[in-house]
């Protein structure tokens, strides 16, 4: 089986709480892993999926590092052609300026299980193939959906 690894992190406060985009995120990603393991089994790719936690002392230094994903290596906005932006967030995050992704015009606080499936599924393709060039987006245009 071919490894497709998959790291998501967010802030932890002590008593053990994440803001309401984080759990938001990690309610979609359970939802599209399982998706996943049964989509990529038969193509003999196996989804291995890790959960780091951010102490608020490493998030206040940089809160941008909070609700990050990493698929097969890369962010998850390189295999999507997104980028990243930030938003005033709420509770155990303070009145921080947290990760945001945004993507076809739309800005998203929490990342939906449909971002994430075709970042993976893109990330699988090319495991498949590793002699394809990864997807370049620089100087498509992305604020409007066709």
């Amino acid at each position: 089986m071919i490894a497709l690894p998959i790291i998501w992190q967010r802030l932890m406060s002590p008593d053990g709480r994440t803001c309401d985009r984080c759990d938001a995120t990690f309610q979609a990603l359970q939802r599209a892993f399982s998706t996943l393991k049964e989509t990529l089994s038969p193509l003999g790719i196996q989804p291995i999926l890790e959960t780091r936690e951010i102490d608020e002392r490493s998030f206040k230094a940089n809160p941008s590092e909070s609700n990050r994903i990493w698929i097969a290596g890369r962010p998850m906005e390189e295999w999507l052609g997104a980028r990243v932006g930030s938003s005033r967030c709420c509770s155990v995050c303070g009145d921080s300026e947290c990760r945001t992704v945004e993507m076809a015009g739309t800005t998203f606080e929490a990342i939906p299980e449909k971002l994430f499936l075709k970042a993976a599924l893109i990330a699988s393709a090319h495991l498949l193939d590793p002699t394809t060039e990864t997807p370049s987006h620089e100087g498509e245009h992305q604020c409007c959906e066709t």
